[in-house]
């Protein structure tokens, strides 16, 4: 079975310019769990005035009804933010470092061996306390400010993030640059230095790569792949950096090619127009206007 982490209610709404209310925010991480989502990207604990769209974090988790089996991740930047998010009562928190310093500026004001040590610290305390851990690195594939990635830096930044406790390794393609087989370099790499992480990759459909990436990291061992429902999303910090791939999307890709992920597609499609309802316009997902087929 193919693992699908659903990023919708974090990386997905954190983009658009209509805020949520926070009751909105609950009923699409309860619309999705009630697809078969067994790992949710929930919120993230980041400063609130840098991402507005996330202010309420503390209130979307104590407003969730827990479901059994179902895993609701928190993102966390920095020792405060995996305070918060373990006051809050997360199961897993997403420790973030971009695999550039220009992106590391632009974000945080900071560098990458800088973040990758704040990191180091925040991983080292949640392995401490017996709870799960991943690294994502962002703008593994390329940096709207910096370019080319060299992708040493990525597998270094994955290498110390394990060592420090990790329980997986993400691989983000923030701008959606990336292809195939640069996907199966870093994948290859990242394996080489964490072989006991699970291995995870993030993809963005910004240059329509997105699917084909997603294909590759299943060929190349991906435990894990990152979708938002109905393709929204995108990074504040990063220019023309559009949505993930859409979950919708990639399940029936995924399902027709015999991968069965443990997610409903009937159940997912009607998401996708109740976050039509909710932003204002039409969500760039494909499946829900073509229907899925066999009809």
């Amino acid at each position: 079975m193919v693992g699908i982490v659903e990023v919708s209610p974090r990386d997905g709404l954190q983009n658009e310019r209509a805020l949520l209310e926070t009751g909105a925010k609950i009923e699409l991480i309860e619309r999705a769990t009630a697809a078969g989502a067994r790992r949710i990207e929930a919120v993230s604990f980041v400063h609130p005035k840098l991402v507005p769209a996330m202010a309420d974090a503390e209130a979307v988790m104590e407003g969730i009804h827990r479901t059994d089996g179902v895993s609701y991740i928190g993102l966390v930047l920095n020792r405060r933010g995996y305070d918060r998010a373990v006051q809050a009562g997360v199961d897993e928190v997403n420790v973030v470092v971009p695999a550039s310093d220009g992106f590391a500026k632009a974000n945080q004001n900071s560098t990458t061996e800088a973040l990758t040590e704040v990191a180091e610290e925040v991983l080292a305390e949640a392995a401490g306390r017996d709870l799960f851990a991943s690294l994502t690195i962002a703008t593994s594939f390329g940096c709207p400010f910096d370019g080319e990635v060299d992708p040493d830096r990525v597998i270094e930044v994955a290498r110390r993030g394990a060592a420090a406790g990790a329980k997986e390794i993400a691989i983000a393609d923030t701008i959606g640059v990336g292809v195939p087989t640069q996907v199966r370099t870093l994948l290859d790499g990242v394996r080489a230095v964490a072989p006991d992480a699970l291995m995870r990759a993030h993809f963005h459909n910004t240059r329509n790569t997105g699917f084909a990436n997603a294909v590759a990291a299943l060929e190349a061992g991906a435990d894990w792949l990152d979708s938002s429902n109905g393709g929204i999303g995108g990074c504040p910090f990063a220019p023309a950096a559009t949505g993930n791939i859409a979950t919708e999307d990639l399940v029936y890709l995924l399902h027709r090619m015999g991968h069965p992920t443990g997610l409903d597609l009937d159940a997912l499609l009607p998401i996708a127009g109740f976050l039509s309802d909710q932003l204002g316009y039409t969500v760039p997902a494909l499946l829900p206007r073509a229907g899925t087929f066999p009809g």
